[in-house]
């Protein structure tokens, strides 16, 4: 009996998942920038050898890439009403402007607070990213699909 509430109840929370109100959306979209996180970290290694630079920029790239289509199919369900080209161009421009915002606020951050511990920064930059990422889901939800 126990096993069987616990499926129902399992079968529950994927059926939500896989709905499109935007808290389903917001976690789906969380799980594949957790998922692009993983492909840069795996290219990047991959790349080391050429440098850092262009290990950085070919994981940026990459999993800007595999972030937006996955977002195109997955997160927003959009396959079917965004073009592939739409998608990587509208959604790689809104990354270049998080990308842009997230540098921006952490030399801010250097200039108005620069004895900052490391836990402190840390935290910063957790905050900042979270702004960013949220910024970011509400432009893609809102404006690319």
């Amino acid at each position: 009996m126990l096993r069987t509430e616990w499926l129902d109840g399992l079968a529950r929370v994927v059926r939500y998942l896989r709905g499109d109100h935007a808290f389903a959306q917001l976690i789906r979209f969380a799980l594949v920038g957790g998922s692009s996180n993983i492909a840069y970290v795996l290219l990047f290694m991959v790349m080391s050898g050429s440098g850092p630079l262009v290990a950085n920029i070919s994981g940026s790239i990459v999993s800007t890439v595999i972030a937006n289509e996955l977002h195109r199919q997955l997160t927003f369900r959009a396959a079917g009403r965004v073009g592939w080209f739409t998608a990587q161009w509208e959604g790689g421009g809104l990354a270049l402007i998080g990308l842009l915002i997230s540098t921006a606020a952490l030399a801010g951050l250097e200039f108005w607070a620069p004895g900052l511990g490391e836990v402190a920064q840390a935290g910063a930059v957790i905050a900042i990213m979270a702004v960013v990422g949220g910024m970011r889901f509400l432009a893609l939800r809102g404006f690319v699909f």
